[in-house]
């Protein structure tokens, strides 16, 4: 729905009118701190906030928070402790991450031999010709840093199919009874968008890159139901014991969607999950038909946005680049899916009152999507659109200003830059890094940058997301002053990003991203102040209670 100014301004007044006459009645709970930050430019910081029925009713005083306390008032005293409006996580992939947790963990291996370790360990543990699955590895972080082959894993693992995810998601390792199940030979060709990577004599490495993964991937047994479920509440329990609130889901199908549902209606969906249905054409068909949702289930589930791809990525050298990567002359990455594809579907969503996200991580792919908004926005004129390019990574320096021009956000994840920043300066040289990780340069131009991390390609701990943004450098302080220190981003903009921003991102500032009255009662109680914390401590800081609605969804054992 398009939002003039006086409409918004009568939802604002309406939601302070239902705040107000919340608080005529006694409240539900009152939370007092010593540093409490509401994200709320009218008052960005109070002593005291009231909850009634679920959301927030009062924010300022303890004295004028006092004054609402009944008999059956809850107080939530948390002397020292800092209090932030509920994380969220603005670019993730809910059932991804769920089953990130139930398969054979491959983050932080530093060599291919560490990798076949864990993968047999597994084996192992499970029958003769049971799939093996892992994800995580990166082989940027090992000595050689060249795409693995089979041929180890192969020996060590010949019994059991075995199909291992790179951390991004866009390359996989297969060994060769997995190969040999999904009738891969030399004569295989590259499909479109996707490229087998092939030895010297043509015969495939095992490694399959972006489209070429779903070769192998169709062989690949799918989890059951209860299995997928089982995988959705994991990660829901996960998310909630790092404080995070919300996410923004990034390429849902159809059948994942009506899980959700069912969970949601059982009362077991402690999340707020704006829905980016897959681009897929059957998905697409269903949600046009169905048209946009908002808030459903007490504001578990909203389905009014679409995620497709444009590109690859920049580990993997899928990412589509308007020159040759500089460490792999003759590549420029892969277009996954053609402009000649997407164009219709911005339009279409346009047209049914869905917001695009689209994945471009290079600066050929970036500049295709804006292009081909522009051309959407030409056809259907309309304001308060809010496409989105997901990760924005690399990006032309003449192309910085049109996200503004066209009201296109820029949807990052700050975790990316110091995860990639060891080896991103090789791929592109110091020229095209300038626009790579670009926030301060973006925020600049007027823009927002809704934070994510992709999880699970980097942890969900979203510590790491405000230390990445707030000084671009790893945990041990690596490099010295920052890498291309002057993207940093300040303190105030790292915490919006992770709570307001991805509010506006998904239509939802009315209803969260702050501590305001009228709001959900969604907030984190911190055990330090990350506003005021050295730098290096922020990495430090625990979450000791995930609060949703004003219900608590996680509290740390005094154990821990």
């Amino acid at each position: 729905m398009t939002r003039t100014p006086l409409t918004a301004l009568l939802l604002l007044t309406a939601s302070a009118g239902i705040a107000h006459a919340q608080a005529a009645t006694p409240a539900d709970l009152i939370v007092t701190a010593r540093h409490i930050y509401t994200v709320d430019p009218v008052r960005p910081t109070v002593r005291a906030f009231v909850v009634k029925g679920g959301r927030i009713v009062f924010a300022g005083s303890a004295r004028e928070a006092m004054a609402l306390r009944g008999p059956a008032t809850r107080v939530l005293d948390l002397g020292d402790r800092t209090v932030i409006p509920g994380i969220v996580d603005a670019h993730l992939h809910l059932l991804g991450l769920g089953t990130a947790l139930r398969i054979v963990d491959l983050t932080g291996t530093r060599s291919y031999d560490e990798v076949i370790q864990r993968v047999a360990a597994r084996a192992r543990e499970v029958r003769p010709g049971e799939w093996v699955r892992g994800r995580g590895w990166n082989q940027n972080d090992w000595p050689v840093t060249q795409f693995p082959t089979h041929d180890a894993l192969s020996r060590a693992v010949p019994a059991n199919p075995v199909v291992l995810e790179r951390v991004d998601g866009h390359a996989l390792l297969a060994n060769a009874r997995a190969l040999q199940l999904a009738g891969i030979t030399t004569s295989t060709p590259d499909p479109a968008g996707g490229r087998i990577v092939r030895g010297g004599d043509g015969s495939p490495t095992g490694v399959f890159v972006d489209n070429a993964q779903g070769l192998v991937e169709r062989v690949v047994p799918a989890p059951s139901r209860d299995e997928t479920r089982q995988a959705v509440l994991a990660a829901i329990a996960e998310l909630n014991r790092w404080g995070v609130v919300g996410v923004h889901d990034a390429g849902v199908r159809s059948a994942t969607i009506d899980l959700y549902e069912e969970l949601a209606r059982a009362g077991r969906f402690d999340l707020r999950d704006y829905v980016m249905v897959s681009a897929d054409s059957a998905d697409l068909a269903r949600a046009f038909a169905r048209g946009p949702q908002a808030a459903l289930y007490d504001g578990r589930l909203w389905i009014r946005a679409i995620k497709a791809l444009a590109d690859g990525a920049l580990g993997s050298r899928g990412a589509a680049l308007l020159e040759d990567y500089a460490d792999d002359p003759g590549n420029r990455g892969l277009l996954v899916t053609d402009s000649a594809t997407l164009q219709p579907v911005a339009i279409a969503a346009l047209q049914h009152g869905f917001q695009l996200c689209v994945h471009a991580i290079g600066d050929r792919a970036n500049r295709e999507v804006l292009n081909i908004d522009q051309v959407a926005l030409d056809s259907v004129p309309t304001a308060d659109h809010r496409f989105r390019i997901e990760h924005a990574q690399v990006i032309n320096r003449q192309d910085l200003p049109r996200f503004a021009e066209l009201g296109v956000i820029p949807s990052m994840q700050t975790s990316h830059q110091t995860s990639d920043m060891y080896w991103a300066m090789n791929r592109l040289d110091w020229t095209r890094a300038q626009g790579a990780y670009a926030w301060r340069s973006l925020l600049n131009t007027g823009v927002v940058i809704p934070n994510g991390t992709d999880a699970p390609v980097d942890p969900i701990n979203p510590m790491i997301r405000f230390h990445s943004a707030i000084t671009r450098q790893d945990a041990d302080g690596w490099p010295a002053g920052g890498w291309l220190p002057a993207e940093r981003m300040t303190r105030e903009e790292a915490l919006a990003s992770m709570t307001l921003w991805p509010a506006y991102a998904s239509f939802t500032e009315q209803q969260a991203g702050s501590i305001t009255p009228g709001k959900f009662a969604d907030f984190v109680v911190l055990d330090q102040d990350i506003m005021t914390a050295a730098p290096e401590r922020v990495l430090e800081t625990s979450v000791l209670m995930t609060v949703l609605g004003g219900r608590t969804v996680y509290e740390r054992r005094a154990d821990r």
